[in-house]
């Protein structure tokens, strides 16, 4: 067990004939009670101190550990960000291809459904030339024939 300032007061030296000078010893004991005393303060400062920064060292130590934590937390959630938007744009591009498909399909009909309009149209007017040809041929047939002259030769008589 250490000694204390007290122990170190009230320790009495046996005597003897030729010993040291009491005087000197105890002023020699004063001097040391008073560096032990000063010794042990701060020895209680240090620890007092050294608590202090054991304090401050274990807070930064769960700070390091909280943000650590922390970062871990916002890096899944950014990852969970991302997968999540990947995903979103998978489904977008999906969703365009398809209205893109059904935009071609219906282009493709709506081409090939004008494509047979307009070959009706060239069949009907096909059609109506060759009909109206026949007819033109018909009535330059009708203009042609002797029957035309005769009319013009004939006169016409007054009827009245």
């Amino acid at each position: 067990m250490p000694l204390t300032p007290l122990d170190i007061h009230n320790k009495e030296f046996g005597r003897k004939l030729r010993g040291y000078d009491e005087d000197e010893v105890n002023e020699f004991l004063d001097q040391i009670i008073k560096d032990y005393e000063a010794a042990i303060r701060e020895n209680k400062e240090m620890q007092s101190h050294a608590a202090g920064l054991q304090d401050k060292l274990n807070h930064f130590a769960n700070l390091e550990e909280t943000l650590s934590k922390t970062i871990i937390v916002a890096q899944e959630a950014a990852d969970e960000v991302k997968s999540n938007a990947k995903k979103e744009a998978q489904l977008i591009i999906k969703e365009a291809e398809k209205n893109a498909d059904r935009i071609v399909n219906d282009a493709l009909t709506k081409s090939r459904k004008i494509a047979m309009e307009v070959e009706e149209l060239k069949k009907q007017a096909s059609i109506y030339r060759a009909r109206f040809r026949t007819l033109v041929e018909a009535q330059l047939e009708l203009l042609s024939q002797d029957g035309w002259e005769a009319l013009e030769r004939a006169e016409v008589k007054e009827l009245y």
